[in-house]
């Protein structure tokens, strides 16, 4: 493909980036922003806002059944999930990073140093992969299909969301904890809401300390902390000297630090078929509303994601909506390791044996 097909097509992709912001912005939806962010906390925000847009033309024109994506997947992936995507189907451009990728070495007593393409490293020389995004194009367009748009193999379904009651996933409550004492927080317990002036939860940078009350059940307690933790990960106006900044801490506001946090939660809690939206959504249109409109859109729903996401990833806990199907990864890499010993076995055959293809059927 030229390089001025590309930049066209980036170009087009960007402009509807800005389009559906805008939108969001103009209708003050981050309901609905939120909401499908929850289904895809593995893409970025960007990308969320791209697939919905995307998804959403393709349903008003008849093209897909679904009135929301679900998970989405590239044209071979869902092969290797053994399902195919059906003819007629186009699939939603989104945003790749395009890295540049370097390797170097640090030959014993040395400093690191970048290698060239066909060097080969020292005996005894360590070595390291590095990348950066091209400076010149930091983005590439990549496709994906929503499941609405394949047929083949089912795939398993999401557990049903139950309402914030009873008991949290197994697991939850002590990662949660976990990360928050390894960003030097000690977690106290309040005996009822009276205690910390009404609040479900409060994080402390005075004393570094988080306290959610302990008279809620374990899935409440288990969002609650959810949402300090975001706190802790996203508002923290301390300086290199550890006091407290507070031209930092007045650079977001009151209202938009409280949407953040609930939101990151909010996608918590979805990841673990936990629907705390009854809770959540009134909460996060509450302080929206304080600030005359989220007025950082974009950047907000940046961060909760990326903040979303580095919770879930530390989390030992079975997880839900990251937007990809279930065990792809895991299939995709099955399918490489078992290609080197497929056309090994092919290669081994006697002389004139009839070749049949192997791979992935198209």
């Amino acid at each position: 493909m030229k390089a001025d097909d590309v930049d066209d097509r980036l170009k087009a992709v960007q402009e509807m980036l800005t389009a559906s912001v805008e939108d969001l912005f103009a209708s003050d939806d981050w309901r609905a922003a939120l909401s499908a962010a929850a289904r895809f906390h593995n893409y970025s925000f960007d990308n969320v806002l791209l697939i919905h847009a995307q998804h959403h033309a393709a349903f008003v024109d008849g093209r897909v059944s679904a009135p929301e994506p679900s998970m989405v997947a590239g044209f071979r992936q869902w092969q290797a999930m053994g399902r195919q995507v059906q003819g007629g189907q186009h699939g939603y451009r989104i945003l790749r990073p395009n890295r540049v990728q370097w390797r170097e070495t640090k030959d014993p007593g040395g400093e690191w140093r970048r290698m060239a393409r066909t060097e080969r490293p020292q005996p005894g020389a360590s070595l390291r992969q590095r990348s950066r995004l091209n400076p010149n194009r930091p983005f590439d367009l990549a496709t994906v299909f929503d499941i609405s748009q394949t047929e083949g193999e089912p795939i398993p379904e999401p557990p049903t969301p139950v309402l914030l009651a009873g008991r949290a996933t197994e697991g939850l409550w002590s990662g949660l904890t976990e990360q928050v004492a390894s960003r030097g927080f000690v977690l106290r317990d309040a005996p009822s809401a009276a205690s910390l002036g009404g609040a479900n939860g409060v994080t402390s940078w005075a004393d570094v300390s988080v306290t959610v009350r302990a008279d809620m059940d374990d899935a409440a307690r288990a969002k609650t902390l959810s949402h300090e933790l975001g706190h802790v990960i996203l508002h923290d106006p301390r300086g290199p000297d550890s006091s407290i900044d507070l031209d930092a801490a007045m650079l977001v506001t009151r209202g938009v630090k409280e949407v953040e946090a609930e939101s990151v939660a909010f996608l918590i809690g979805a990841a673990h078929g936990m629907d705390t939206s009854d809770y959540s959504l009134p909460y996060i249109s509450t302080w929206a509303s304080r600030d005359d409109g989220i007025s950082v859109v974009r950047q907000s729903g940046t961060r909760v994601i990326a903040t979303a996401r580095k919770i879930l990833d530390a989390l030992p806990t079975q997880q839900w909506g990251s937007g990809q199907p279930p065990g792809m990864v895991e299939r995709v890499e099955q399918l490489r390791r078992e290609a080197p010993t497929l056309h090994a076995r092919r290669d081994r055959r006697p002389a004139g044996a009839a070749r049949t293809a192997v791979g992935v059927s198209r």
